[in-house]
């Protein structure tokens, strides 16, 4: 069987990523990689960046070819199996808001729903993009996982907006993302709860796409992509349906972001050194591995 080709004197090289395509399944899978603290870093969104406009390239060549064989799926994940993402740079925000530095903390903004935006909108292609979750995911985390056109979770993975704890609120899609996913207003109760859902609560709820027993999520994610390639006309014309009744925007995800970054320039000293005591309970919770630390510490 001919597979699509990918051009290796182009693949760059990933300090936070794994980048790894399996042409035999039409697929790329994307994860995570934390050395430290499982954030959204500044360093993990600029190969993100990068990562994805090899992606877009891959696709769009295989795609104007009109290869039947050609790359068709994006798998996000994480190589951790006890976390996806604890969402966006505690530490980073709190440095930055303390120098009254709003366009950097802007920027970062900007990085966040740049990487997102592409996940959401399948690259401009026909094409599908897949979350899959496995252990915690929180805030930003949590915002990423949203951004894709499918979420698979395991049973055991657990997800939250825990923003509100420090006097903040999620502004990378949260909403977005959530509310074509269900009514508007239950989406605006998970996001302002602070509660910590579980993957069966959030599949009850049409949040979560695909089910998975503990351990069996990649197994989950290849069963899917099976089932679509098998019936792939249909869904491509069903996430075009889709895409036409509620369409999303980048100046959506712009305004809200704006948005954030204004409520974030505006907090307390004491919701700021709030924030620091969630960096420092995260760092002892996933540079030591403990499995004791207060839920509260994962944000």
């Amino acid at each position: 069987m001919r597979m699509f080709s990918v051009e290796q004197d182009l693949q760059p090289r990933f300090e936070y990523l794994e980048l790894d395509y399996a042409p035999e399944i039409q697929t790329v899978w994307l994860q995570f990689k934390f050395p430290g603290r499982p954030c959204m870093s500044k360093e993990l969104l600029a190969e993100i960046s990068v990562a994805q406009k090899s992606i877009a390239q891959t696709a769009k060549r295989g795609h104007e070819k009109r290869d039947k064989n050609r790359l068709m799926f994006q798998v996000l994940g994480s190589t951790d199996p006890e976390v996806f993402s604890l969402g966006g740079d505690l530490a980073h925000f709190v440095k930055l808001i303390k120098a009254g530095d709003r366009e950097s903390l802007f920027q970062y903004a900007k990085a966040c729903i740049d990487v997102l935006y592409p996940t959401s909108t399948s690259y401009g292609l026909p094409f599908t993009t897949i979350s899959l979750v496995q252990g915690e995911t929180l805030g930003g985390g949590f915002e990423a996982a949203l951004s894709s056109n499918v979420l698979i979770a395991e049973r055991g993975a657990t997800f939250g907006f825990p923003e509100t704890v420090f006097g903040l609120f999620p502004g990378m899609g949260a909403f977005s993302f959530i509310a074509r996913r269900m009514a508007p207003a239950l989406a605006k109760r998970i996001i302002t709860s602070g509660k910590v859902y579980t993957a069966e609560e959030l599949y009850e709820m049409g949040v979560v796409d695909v089910l998975a027993p503990n351990g069996k999520g990649r197994e989950a994610v290849h069963e899917y992509i099976e089932h679509q390639q098998n019936r792939s006309l249909g869904f491509q014309c069903m996430d075009q349906v889709v895409d036409q009744f509620n369409p999303l925007t980048y100046k959506e995800l712009m305004d809200v972001t704006t948005l954030w970054v204004d409520a974030a320039m505006q907090l307390t000293h004491k919701n700021l050194r709030l924030m620091e005591y969630l960096v420092k309970a995260q760092d002892r919770r996933w540079n030591n591995k403990t499995i004791d630390e207060p839920r509260l510490a994962a944000v």
